[in-house]
């Protein structure tokens, strides 16, 4: 049997009327093309599959067809495209939640989707423990609805992926607080002991002076009293309202 690997995106034929007005609307933005990689040795549902991932709210679809684990496991380590992935749990030589775990094990961030011909719970809740996005079953899937959870899936792990960003950021940021105020409390403790010690020594120098001698005292315990304020506004700061900014010459994260 001709296995078919690659399933080009469907182009739907206009079949009635549309009343536009071109100068009333608005320019749209192109959306990407959604690139969904299949893992299915059912020829009958993959053509399913293609069926209902025409247009969806404007969205197109792009189907690779893979039959068998070690033939996805090549797409996804070659086609940095793949931006979801639809298995089964039969498959040839191997399950899906084998399948699961061999991605996982190439720290791949693809979201995954089952699609099984079963109701198994136990299955899902398996599936779910290894970082599966959702379980549907093929028999429920719809027109709608399997277009509808390939774009749920897709921005609820993007939203995720910013979260984790962000929580990365401000970690990072955490961390370059910590540090300078170790250093700053460092810093404070090396001036402290020998400004004592340089107090002490002139009080010491005061009882000696003369009245006249006295009026230098006087503009050295004014500087003295302003490095000791300093080295206090120094302490003080509060870093947790310091915002720190990223290293010139890396990319903004996605």
């Amino acid at each position: 049997m001709h296995r078919c690997q690659t399933i080009r995106p469907l182009q739907l034929r206009q079949t009635t009327s549309t009343f536009a007005f071109a100068m009333d609307s608005p320019p749209r933005t192109p959306q990407k093309l959604i690139t969904v990689l299949l893992v299915d040795d059912d020829i009958a549902f993959v053509k399913v599959a293609q069926h209902h991932l025409q247009k969806f709210q404007g969205r197109e679809f792009k189907l690779i067809w893979k039959e068998r684990v070690e033939g996805a496991l090549a797409e996804v380590q070659a086609n940095r495209t793949i931006d979801i992935i639809l298995t089964d749990y039969n498959l040839p030589g191997g399950n899906g939640l084998e399948f699961c775990l061999q991605l996982n094990a190439m720290n791949s961030e693809i979201p995954i989707v089952f699609v099984t011909a079963s109701r198994n719970f136990k299955l899902a809740i398996d599936a779910m423990k290894l970082g599966v996005e959702d379980f549907v079953v093929k028999e429920d899937l719809s027109e709608l609805l399997l277009p509808k959870t390939i774009i749920n899936v897709i921005e609820k792990a993007r939203t995720r992926k910013q979260i984790r960003a962000v929580e990365k950021r401000m970690l990072i940021a955490e961390k370059r607080a910590e540090a300078i105020r170790e250093l700053v409390v460092t810093v404070c403790h090396e001036f402290n002991n020998p400004l004592a010690a340089i107090k002490i020594s002139a009080d010491l120098l005061a009882r000696q002076f003369t009245e006249n001698e006295k009026s230098l005292m006087r503009d050295f315990e004014q500087n003295f009293q302003k490095i000791e304020r300093e080295i206090k506004r120094l302490r003080d700061i509060n870093f947790e309202r310091i915002t720190f900014r990223e290293d010139s010459g890396k990319p903004p994260p996605s």
